[in-house]
């Protein structure tokens, strides 16, 4: 399967709200690389199967609606994503477009803006995945446990750093605090490196979807910053 590639980085498109929302309604973290010679760290993988990547050559369709809250402001959007084949639709406020991925060169700019959303909301859907997938990224992996960002306890934490170059917010790095199973529990994104959080969620709800697993929920607490998934559907072979 190829995840088609955006300048690098992230969405670590990084696209992400990772920045909290820009003047447009992107959220943030760039798609995987159209090869796998790149190299991939142990945890970054250990990571990628325990939500199943394993058997994501499997998937064939994900159906899902991206919801964000971030003050008075809140973005709905659905998708259907046919990652064999890079097939997309797109559904907002009624309209209704499709495209393929391969396709972007020539396509409209209206078709590559609905793909920078698109490439947004999907490294929020499966963004351990990127961890396997993105190219050039750094992984640090903490000697001993810390204590979470938002709540008590403490945990192994792990730094995904993105290139100081090329994508939409170089030198973007995310915090990420997992459970024993290498599963994320907590979330913390630094825009282009900052010493001081940008955005700090939690990961929630972890299903088990088709082939795969994914989280539902993320937020903050002690904010009004949510994303969430619904009417999610992923058809496995």
């Amino acid at each position: 399967m190829m995840i088609k590639k955006l300048l690098l980085l992230p969405i670590a498109f990084i696209l992400f709200i990772a920045a909290a929302y820009a003047d447009d309604d992107s959220v943030e973290p760039d798609a995987g690389p159209d090869d796998k010679t790149h190299v991939v760290s142990a945890i970054g993988q250990k990571i990628a199967d325990a939500y199943g990547f394993q058997s994501f050559d499997k998937v064939s369709e994900i159906q899902y609606t991206f919801n964000a809250r971030l003050g008075d402001k809140t973005i709905k959007r659905s998708w259907v994503w046919n990652p064999k084949d890079n097939k997309v639709t797109y559904k907002e406020n009624g309209e209704t477009v499709t495209y393929n991925q391969n396709d972007l060169s020539s396509a409209s700019e209206e078709i590559k803006d609905i793909d920078a959303k698109f490439i947004n909301d999907q490294y929020w859907l499966i963004f351990p995945f990127h961890l396997v997938w993105d190219d050039g990224i750094r992984i640090e992996v903490e000697d001993q446990k810390l204590d979470l960002p938002l709540g008590s306890g403490s945990s192994t934490k792990i730094s995904v750093i993105y290139p100081e170059t090329g994508g939409y917010t170089p030198g973007d790095i995310y915090d990420l605090y997992l459970d024993d199973n290498s599963m994320i529990t907590k979330w913390v994104y630094r825009k282009g490196g900052s010493d001081a959080p940008t955005r700090v969620s939690t990961w929630e709800d972890n299903m088990e979807l088709g082939s795969i697993t994914i989280s539902l929920n993320r937020q903050d607490p002690d904010s009004d910053f949510r994303v969430w998934f619904t009417d999610v559907i992923v058809v496995s072979d």
